[in-house]
């Protein structure tokens, strides 16, 4: 990963999506915010933002 930041940035807008989609997260857990569903959430976030980077960078 070049840029920590263009990774972080992408990953919020990827979360972002994820939680104002009723389909994938309809409220928000007991937790507030730091349950499992909301960690699963986050990392698949990561995980998509890392992939889309790596995609770009492979057709540099």
């Amino acid at each position: 990963m070049k840029n920590h930041t263009e990774l972080k940035q992408i990953a919020s807008q990827i979360l972002s999506g994820m939680l104002a989609n009723p389909h994938i997260y309809a409220t928000i857990s007991d937790e507030e915010g730091r349950g499992q569903q909301e960690q699963i959430l986050i990392l698949t976030a990561i995980e998509m933002a890392e992939k889309l980077i790596e995609k770009v960078e492979d057709r540099e």
